[in-house]
């Protein structure tokens, strides 16, 4: 049995079909019942647990070979992070006491990174959940490709792709969720000891030049990726609600200087299968 977190979201779903497709037993792990019954449906357990309760979790954990942890995203976070920690340190305590045989934890490129920013939150994952005697691998997967579903707008009425990733003529790793979910449920299924780092790409890393082309030949119109100046974040994240832009600033910076990478060199970085195209497509046709 697989305990699969986060298991309505993308990743967790991608996560939870491959794992059913491997013949696998499954529990959804889910804060509202009434979100699981298409799991349900396809056989999962379901187990209620709100993130931040430790006890609900251990219940949710018990008697499970592997548990995907997949934290709550957090994308406008109070200082010093207080939603992050909450739910690391209740599934720290749930970890403790259901003592699985193997954890598969989500993380983040570029989660070693010293540099306060959005993706600090991962590293405090990272900091809590290493230490646990459990056969722990950390699944750091880049920016992700379905991230675009934000440029289907500005693509198809004005043929503008907004570039945030600067300069746009910089090859940047990005993978699909369906690549995340696979290789977390592939995680699962393995056998190890001790705490492993696994970084994980899509088949190609791609420019913002090359993300506007294939939106124009699947749109079947001309698409221009147009830099956004940085001077005009902070405003701009007010206007879309954010409380404070600063963190999601300084993750963009931090892909853009480079000092949010892979730690490791291209050789040790699994790459994915599904394409820049493949995604943009689905996005596109939804």
């Amino acid at each position: 049995m697989h305990a699969i977190t986060g298991i309505t979201g993308k990743v967790g779903g991608a996560a939870a079909r491959a794992l059913l497709a491997s013949g696998q037993k499954v529990r959804a792990v889910v804060r509202d019942g009434y979100k699981a019954r298409p799991w349900a449906a396809l056989g999962c357990e379901v187990a209620i647990a709100e993130m931040e309760d430790a006890d609900a979790l251990a219940r949710a954990f018990a008697d499970c070979t592997g548990i995907f942890v997949l934290p709550p995203p957090c994308f406008d976070p109070l200082p010093g992070y207080p939603e992050a920690r909450a739910s690391v340190a209740a599934v720290r305590q749930a970890l403790k006491v259901a003592r699985p045989a193997r954890v598969v934890c989500l993380s983040t490129v570029g989660a070693q990174a010293a540099q306060p920013n959005l993706l600090s939150q991962r590293s405090l994952m990272e900091e809590a959940l290493s230490p646990l005697p459990l056969p722990l691998a950390l699944l750091r997967p880049a920016w992700f490709l379905d991230n675009l579903a934000w440029d289907v707008a500005p693509a198809r009425e004005r043929g503008v792709l907004p570039g945030f990733l600067q300069p746009l003529d910089r090859p940047m790793p990005m993978v699909s969720t369906l690549d995340v979910g696979r290789v977390a449920a592939e995680l699962l299924q393995e056998d190890w000891q001790g705490r492993r780092v696994v970084e994980l790409e899509g088949p190609a890393r791609v420019t913002q030049h090359e993300i506007a082309a294939t939106f124009a030949r699947v749109l079947g119109r001309p698409v221009q990726a147009e830099a956004v100046p940085r001077q005009t974040w902070g405003a701009l994240f007010r206007e879309q609600g954010m409380r404070d832009p600063v963190p999601r600033i300084q993750m963009l910076d931090g892909f853009n200087e480079g000092w949010i990478a892979f730690e490791g060199d291209d050789a040790s970085v699994r790459k994915g299968r599904v394409t820049l195209e493949d995604v943009v497509r689905q996005l596109v046709a939804g």
